[in-house]
């Protein structure tokens, strides 16, 4: 429920102050004072989109605050926490939203805020659908098509049905799903088996060619040294002819020799001097040393061959990795992360058609839950078409339309769709002896407004537990007057008996019924709407304004008379 609204600076709204309570409230004033501007400020908190231009002239930014009580809104409160806004002490929440003005640097933006934290604008819209229901003119158009029609039966069917027809829209969106995903397997097979063709070509190659980790460095390496031979053998040969002296000349005495002979002497002497002694030892160690590369020097001359032959297999290997390094990119490591990614993806297209096979069976069983569900759906609507047709023109008959009959039909759809595979028409007997013709046709905006309340009515039971807590009609007498008038009061008074209910209106026959009357008017000064023109009215002021509306003359002891017989009537009548 709706508990406060505050406006400022929008429209010819200054400021304004508006406190709602439960049951119904009607809103009234001289045409232009400023009520569309209290339906727009409402429109704001419940998601609608903003208009910069109704920002107050003048003014940089226009400011809507609301505060809405949540009991036993359930799924509206999940809605707010997990935006991480919270409800105030009172357990209230507070939702605002702010508009600012189109300046030469930039459009205007809208910002909305819900229980402390800033929300997107789809966020208000969301929330809205679980609390408050609005009726409009632009209402009365939409129910005139098939499908506000069909949400209307729908929502009169149940709970029960409803979870039906939430469980078709899903079985529908995955059916879809599955269909979608089968045509991209199946519009891509060609290209897929092209791409599945030639990672087998490349896989083949690199199985044929069956390169090692590494082995790209290492052949490289050995190509190096194998076309280097003979000057590797010199060099190794007279490094070692040098440490070890086996040139077989004795003019130049080998290293190993000579510091052997040194390592000798320095022992004969070190005896009597430590320093020397130690000498000696490091004289060792380079002998030990020296004989080490010596004799490595020897294994590397033994191992050491000038392979022609070696040489051609080396290249040749080599050009063949070659090959596969240019296809795949890097060197061979590059290459056998390729292997391995293209084995994986082969192996993903070759179950293609497995997963094809999978596709095409998971369409057919959601085909077959769907006609089911299908089936449960028009049964149920062809029940409820005739129980709504029933209560409704119980309600027309009320509301002055004596003959006038609401005829429900359910017919198969041109093809099913995501809510189901009918088609709901409302067709309007208006007086007896009138043909049927369908809402959209035949009916005028006076009686689609009654047809609009009877329907609500109907909905709701008169109680609305179970649907949204605030019910606003924007001109729902639109088209009526007289008796008419009367029963249109008549009904939204035992609509809000479980509700609350906000009317704005211009016929005192309507605000008669309601258990709270604020009136809106502008200053005479400025033309604007402040705090003191927006009043409840009560008394004797009360039978002023509805005198105002009856006669326009306020002040008419007659038209008081008829107001105050207005009021006296509207209160035996609830």
């Amino acid at each position: 429920m709706i508990e406060e609204l505050r406006i400022e600076d929008l429209g010819v709204i200054a400021r304004a102050h508006v406190r709602l309570r439960p049951g119904l409230t009607v809103l009234t004033g001289e045409t232009g004072a400023g009520k569309t501007m209290v339906l727009t400020a409402l429109g704001l908190l419940l998601g609608a989109k903003a208009d910069p231009g109704t920002v107050r002239t003048g003014a940089s930014t226009a400011v809507v605050e609301g505060r809405v009580r949540l009991a036993g809104r359930h799924h509206a409160l999940e809605l707010v926490q997990d935006a991480g806004g919270e409800l105030d002490d009172d357990g209230t929440l507070l939702v605002l939203r702010t508009v600012t003005a189109e300046t030469p640097d930039g459009p205007g933006r809208s910002r909305a805020h819900l229980g402390g934290r800033s929300v997107p604008q789809a966020l208000l819209a969301e929330l809205a659908d679980d609390l408050v229901t609005v009726h409009g003119q632009a209402d009365q158009m939409r129910l005139r098509t098939p499908a506000r029609q069909r949400e209307a039966l729908d929502a009169f069917a149940g709970p029960e049905h409803l979870a039906v027809l939430a469980r078709h829209r899903d079985a529908w969106a995955a059916r879809a799903q599955a269909a979608a995903d089968l045509a991209t397997l199946e519009g891509r097979a060609a290209d897929l088996a092209r791409e599945a063709e030639l990672l087998r070509v490349g896989l083949a190659e690199v199985e044929r060619i069956a390169p090692e980790p590494g082995e790209d460095a290492a052949l490289a390496e050995e190509s190096v040294r194998l076309a280097h031979a003979e000057d590797l053998r010199a060099a190794a040969a007279g490094a070692h002819a040098v440490l070890a002296g086996d040139d077989g000349s004795d003019e130049s005495p080998a290293a190993v020799a000579l510091v052997d002979t040194a390592r000798r002497q320095l022992e004969h002497a070190g005896a009597h001097d430590p320093a020397l002694a130690e000498l000696a030892r490091r004289a060792a160690e380079a002998g030990y040393l020296l004989a080490d590369v010596a004799a490595d020097l020897a294994r590397y001359l033994q191992d050491l061959a000038a392979d022609p032959l070696r040489l051609d297999a080396v290249e040749q290997r080599r050009a063949e990795l070659a090959t596969l390094t240019r296809t795949h990119g890097g060197d061979v490591a590059h290459v056998l992360a390729w292997a391995q990614d293209a084995g994986l993806r082969l192996l993903e297209l070759d179950g293609g058609e497995d997963r094809a096979v999978e596709l095409r069976a998971e369409v057919a069983r959601w085909g077959d839950e769907l006609a089911s569900l299908q089936a449960s759906l028009t049964a149920a609507r062809m029940a409820a078409a005739g129980r709504l047709a029933e209560v409704v023109s119980d309600e027309l008959a009320g509301l002055a339309m004596a003959g006038a009959r609401l005829e429900v039909l359910v017919a198969p759809a041109e093809a099913p769709g995501v809510a189901g595979a009918d088609r709901v028409e409302m067709l309007l007997v208006p007086h007896a002896g009138a043909p049927a013709r369908p809402l959209g046709k035949g009916a005028s905006g006076g009686e689609l407004s009654r047809v609009m309340l009877a329907l609500e009515v109907a909905l709701t039971g008169g109680a609305g537990a179970d649907g949204p807590g605030t019910f606003v009609f924007d001109e729902v007498d639109a088209g009526v007057g007289g008796r008419s008038a009367i029963e249109v009061g008549r009904r939204l008074a035992d609509l809000a008996r479980g509700a609350q209910v906000l009317v704005v209106t211009h016929l005192a026959q309507v605000a008669a019924f309601a258990d709270t009357h604020l009136v809106v008017s502008k200053s005479a000064d400025d033309g604007l709407v402040t705090a003191t023109n927006l009043v409840e009215v009560a008394g004797p002021d009360r039978v002023r304004e509805l005198a105002r509306m009856l006669a326009g003359q306020e002040d008419s002891a007659a038209a008081q008379a008829h107001a105050a017989e207005l009021l006296a009537m509207s209160g035996a009548a609830r």
